[in-house]
């Protein structure tokens, strides 16, 4: 016949006792669930598990218990044994520890991209009256998301779902972030990098000298006020040479809207006498624009985007570029609404640009309240698989409100290597 199983209370631990953990592997930080005590050490880890009572085997230690304190509760009657952990168990708690690291990376992720915002916000506000220091900022915001950018394993692209700060910063900072990430895929080094990210900054400094109520026109623009708004490109240019700005960054502030099909302004260029940074920041302003007009009702998902970008306007733009801006992308970029090959429904969050079929989604699940929604790297779950991407008006209503994709989209990178 089995021995009943022997508890003591903390207070009772001494070296030479052998304890019997009754907890998951997960729980304590132990090597072993059943060892003996050797050193005051491991009897402060015990008692700061916080439990109550403790199972000892009397047979396999070295000496008694510590006698209780005559005023000491006794140890808590014995409660039924819990069975070992299932395996679904240990699998759901793994999950639980990998959803958390996850949220946890997302939400610095979104804490970096709220701090370059609101730097891009200031450096746009000092442009006028402390331009020496506003190109301090502008130098600063670029030397981070380079050195992110060109990492030991690149950067991973990130949706950011929270909001901060005004729309009209987040334009220049998408294409900043974009245009570098772009950069990289096309093996620029970090001084060419540099240049781009800045220029792709200031890309829309010529906008200072347009009139807000053209800038901000909702309805359509008369002939005139079109002609106005692109004359930002000439006023860039002359703004950029006051600030004496190195001759790549003047050329993508003049350039931007240069396409290599000569259908661009103010030059009417064609590719080969449009600068290759130039070429780079076309691309990225014109698929943020698409995504993120000024009417939000009239924005393009990013996989649609991207889908007219090749498929309509494909001799606009540096072919070689494009197809690498594609893949810098993923087949699901990061705000694409997709379904995957069980039926449910995801939002895409971020991806890894040399993994474009592995992103990180957030999934539709009616049983799972909206603020614990599971978060899954495809990376680390082969079962999963995305089906095709989808419109917002193709996904039940339930499940976009869940899903809220985000009418403005808006980009950040997270720096770190995959594991």
């Amino acid at each position: 016949m089995t021995a009943a199983p022997a508890y003591i209370t903390p207070d009772q631990l001494c070296v030479g006792l052998f304890i019997q953990l009754e907890l998951g592997w997960w729980e304590h930080d132990f090597t072993f669930s059943n060892f003996k005590i050797k050193d005051e050490a491991q009897i402060k880890a015990l008692r700061d598990l916080g439990l109550k009572r403790l199972r000892y085997d009397p047979a396999r230690s070295d000496c008694e218990p510590l006698e209780l304190e005559p005023d000491a509760p006794p140890p808590a009657p014995e409660p039924e044994e819990a069975p070992p952990p299932s395996p679904e168990d240990i699998a759901r708690q793994e999950r639980v520890v990998k959803l958390s690291k996850l949220r946890k990376r997302l939400a610095e992720v979104d804490r970096k991209f709220i701090h370059a915002s609101q730097q891009v916000k200031q450096l746009n506000q000092t442009l006028r009256s402390q331009p020496e220091e506003a190109l301090k900022q502008a130098g600063q915001v670029v030397g981070d998301l380079v050195a992110s950018v060109l990492g030991e394993d690149g950067a991973a692209l990130h949706s950011i779902n929270g909001k901060a700060g005004d729309d009209a910063y987040f334009h220049s900072l998408n294409v900043t972030v974009l245009s570098v990430m772009l950069g990289r895929q096309l093996g620029y080094d970090s001084e060419a990098c540099h240049s781009l990210g800045l220029g792709a900054l200031l890309h829309d400094i010529g906008k200072m000298d347009v009139p807000s109520k053209v800038l901000l026109k909702p309805e359509p623009l008369t002939r005139p006020e079109q002609q106005l708004l692109q004359m930002h490109t000439e006023f860039g240019l002359r703004r950029s040479q006051q600030l004496m700005l190195d001759d790549e960054v003047q050329r993508i502030i003049h350039e931007h809207h240069e396409y290599c099909d000569g259908s661009g302004y103010p030059k009417q260029l064609h590719e080969a006498s449009i600068a290759r940074l130039s070429r780079v920041v076309c691309i990225t302003n014109h698929f943020d624009n698409l995504c993120n007009p000024l009417n939000p009702r009239d924005g393009l998902s990013p996989h649609e985007a991207l889908s007219r970008m090749y498929g309509q306007y494909r001799q606009r733009f540096d072919e070689v570029m494009l197809k690498a801006f594609i893949r810098c992308m993923g087949v699901y970029p990061p705000g694409s609404l997709v379904q995957l090959q069980d039926d449910r429904y995801g939002l895409v969050l971020g991806m890894h640009p040399t993994l474009p079929l592995k992103p990180t989604l957030i999934l539709f699940d009616p049983k799972v309240p909206k603020e614990e929604a599971l978060i899954v790297n495809l990376e680390h779950e082969p079962s999963i698989a995305i089906a095709r991407s989808v419109r917002p008006g193709q996904v039940p209503p339930d499940a976009l409100e869940y899903l809220d994709p985000r009418q403005q989209v808006t980009y950040y990178v997270d720096p770190r290597t995959r594991g």
